[in-house]
């Protein structure tokens, strides 16, 4: 009762906090380009927690922590730096700047749009519209996973059904209302609420277990499935290539995502890059690698995951801790839920109506009308992604349950390669990202097909190995992508955009500036 009362309470104020921000920021979210990109004035703080809170959800928290963190040990620490390092800083230093400055240059306001724009090409940027629509929906539904067992360890068996709903309803609130100003703002508050919370919840764990140095001997002594005693305290764990691939999508597959890439859209300018740059890698090393650290004790506590799954040791291991602890940890998986899913909706909503339905339209649409087909859009996105959530989790449909393991693969595998080389290398061609396009989404399609049992590689060793998992998959998409796109285009330079040299003209503007201070120890 106690826990119920002190969660509850943790629960509405979250709640009002958050709509209160979204009638708050409404004035911001007057036209398309304040409501889907804060009017490019977004600052450092903002931008940077926006960016983590979006790339950490419910997903890692409960499930990939519980799953990495069983598998490999403490050793799945490494995913959580390689998400600080590759996926944020490295990300930031070679995409933030870029991309502020060429997506503003070709006013694209989305990534369908900037290929469309980059490229002259309005058929990849319907296509790109498509393929981020129908590989975001199964993705955003994952992000309710695990949110059904933390609630019913607080609420005492709360159904399913209502968690979802409370969280797609409130979401769906303060995105329709102040658009990406009231998403930045919340995700600034959840993102603390994170911070706190993570600290919290290993600080607890830890001592729950006699402290690191007990909690490590403890785990050491544990030989599971790994054939080996000390493999799950050990540097690299029991299954390093498996650890790398792991590192790889989790972390170079931010690169690729628009709700990702679309941070860097609205940040306000050169000082802010700089900052966010600092603040996003921070807040990264603390929430990932403690989420994966956590999940690396997962073996001390008795979980039977054959029969419950993965999703069963964290709240397994919080089950023991206090009140106070637990209604933290359940606002926290909240926050990072509701981050994550008001930047996919906010991304799908916008993308499908500027870059899609607005170029098939006949008629220009007005500001007004824009808007309006934006919010009902959001409207669509989120029921639909919860109605997925509540049909998998009741059903238990495989089709949607690999579907989701193979969203993140299909859109990082389609959309990395084109991005990058699209700022960076101007004979780059249409052919090329088209290319990129068909054999990330195709590669996928392959991983379900294979996932589900309808075709067998068993027996064929390279393609074996690729289809593995859809970690495998999803990281030969990526590299693929970035192999592919110099060959053909290359071999296809009849295709590339005319106009390649001005759009580059964007990053060597020189301005003239007066010196008032002309008089100096220089000048003798």
């Amino acid at each position: 009762m106690e826990t119920m009362i002190i969660t509850g309470a943790f629960l509405v104020l979250f709640f009002a906090v958050m709509i209160f921000i979204g009638v708050r920021s409404r004035k911001h979210a007057s036209d398309v380009n304040g409501f889907v990109l804060g009017s490019r004035s977004v600052g450092p703080w903002l931008s940077a927690f926006a960016y983590g809170t979006s790339y950490f959800s419910a997903v890692i928290f409960v499930g990939y922590a519980g799953q990495f963190g069983w598998n490999f040990g403490v050793a799945s620490t490494w995913i959580g730096l390689g998400n600080a390092f590759i996926g944020s800083l490295l990300a930031w230093c070679i995409l933030g700047r870029r991309t502020r400055i060429m997506t503003q240059h070709l006013s694209s306001k989305t990534m369908p749009d900037f290929f469309g724009a980059r490229y002259k090409s309005k058929k990849l940027k319907i296509a790109a519209s498509i393929i981020t629509f129908v590989f975001l929906i199964p993705y955003t539904a994952s992000l309710y996973n695990g949110l059904s067992r933390l609630f019913a360890m607080a609420f005492n068996g709360i159904d399913y059904t209502i968690c979802v709903l409370v969280m797609a309803v409130l979401t769906g609130i303060y995105v329709i209302i102040g658009g990406y100003m009231a998403t930045a703002w919340n995700d600034f508050i959840q993102g603390m609420i994170m911070l706190i919370g993570i600290i919290a919840v290993i600080g607890a764990v830890l001592n729950d277990n006699g402290g690191l140095e007990t909690a490590m001997q403890s785990l050491a002594a544990v030989e599971g499935e790994a054939g080996w005693e000390g493999a799950y305290s050990s540097f690299l764990g029991p299954n390093p290539l498996f650890l790398l691939f792991v590192v790889l999508l989790t972390s170079l597959g931010t690169w690729g995502l628009p709700q990702m890439v679309g941070k860097f859209y609205a940040i306000k300018n050169e000082d802010s890059i700089k900052k966010g740059t600092v603040i996003s890698t921070i807040f990264a090393i603390i929430v990932a690698g403690g989420c994966y650290f956590l999940g690396g004790f997962g073996r001390l506590y008795d979980v039977d995951v054959k029969a419950n799954g993965f999703d069963a040791v964290i709240p397994q291991m919080l089950s023991t801790l206090s009140p106070v602890i637990i209604g933290l940890v359940i606002v926290l998986v909240l926050s990072a839920s509701m981050s994550t899913l008001s930047s996919l909706v906010l991304t799908s909503g916008s993308s499908i109506t500027l870059d899609l339905i607005e170029p098939l339209s006949k008629k220009k649409f007005e500001e007004k009308k824009k808007m309006l087909i934006i919010r009902i859009f959001i409207v669509i996105f989120i029921a639909i992604s919860a109605a997925i959530a509540i049909v998998q989790a009741k059903s238990k449909n495989m089709f949607i349950a690999q579907m989701m393991g193979v969203s993140w693969g299909a859109l990082a595998g389609a959309f990395l390669a084109p991005f990058l080389y699209g700022l960076y290398w101007k004979k780059t061609t249409k052919a090329a990202v088209a290319s990129s396009f068909v054999f990330g989404v195709g590669l996928e399609i392959v991983q379900l097909l294979v996932s589900l049992g309808v075709l067998d590689v068993k027996g064929i060793p390279v393609l074996s190995f690729v289809f593995t998992n859809s970690l495998y998959s999803g990281v030969f998409a990526m590299v693929g992508g970035i192999i592919i796109i110099p060959i053909v285009s290359l071999l296809t330079q009849k295709t590339r955009p005319e106009n390649a040299e001005e759009m580059f003209t964007c990053y060597t503007k020189t301005k003239t500036v007066e010196v008032t201070d002309s008089l100096g120890d220089d000048e003798k």
